[in-house]
């Protein structure tokens, strides 16, 4: 039997359509790698209760991390809810799982595109930005090293100032 709402929640229509942005922009990575200078900083939850990470980066990043796709990732895999990818951390190949419901961020400065969700108890909102006023290469943009290791960097020049 169908369940019949009260009212239409527009906050979690818009959040999953939003979501669905970030999804098929992993999509494209996925199935060709990354075009051009396209690379995608992606901040999440760490202790979203499917998160899958290593204790280490736990320990470090208890509550939120940022990631960078770009040059230096490997195994990149689509799922309904999630998404998993290899990184490096130190020169350690490490795999982590991160659901799309753990999302708070996801930005590609090359397009100058970002969205920011807000995960809250009462219930997921999300807010697409503009990333026009910044910088394609700001000074905190991850440094590639010869091991190939990931960064994690602060993305505060990308958000807006409030």
């Amino acid at each position: 039997m169908t369940e019949y709402l009260s009212e239409i929640n527009y906050d979690k229509l818009i959040e999953k359509s939003l979501k669905n942005v970030v999804v098929e922009a992993l999509k494209i990575a996925e199935e060709q790698g990354l075009p051009g200078e396209n690379h995608f900083y992606i901040t999440f939850k760490t202790n979203h209760p499917q998160t899958r990470i290593s204790d280490h980066l736990r320990s470090q990043y208890p509550e939120e991390m940022t990631i960078v796709i770009q040059h230096q990732y490997s195994n990149l895999y689509v799922e309904p809810d999630h998404f998993s990818v290899d990184l490096s951390f130190g020169g350690v190949l490490q795999t982590l799982k991160i659901p799309f419901a753990a999302i708070t961020y996801f930005a590609d400065p090359h397009a100058k595109f970002g969205l920011s969700f807000n995960i809250e108890d009462t219930g997921n909102t999300g807010a697409a930005q503009s990333l026009s006023e910044i910088d394609d290469t700001p000074a905190d943009e991850p440094k590639k090293t010869a091991g190939g290791s990931a960064t994690v960097v602060s993305i505060d020049a990308f958000r807006s100032k409030k």
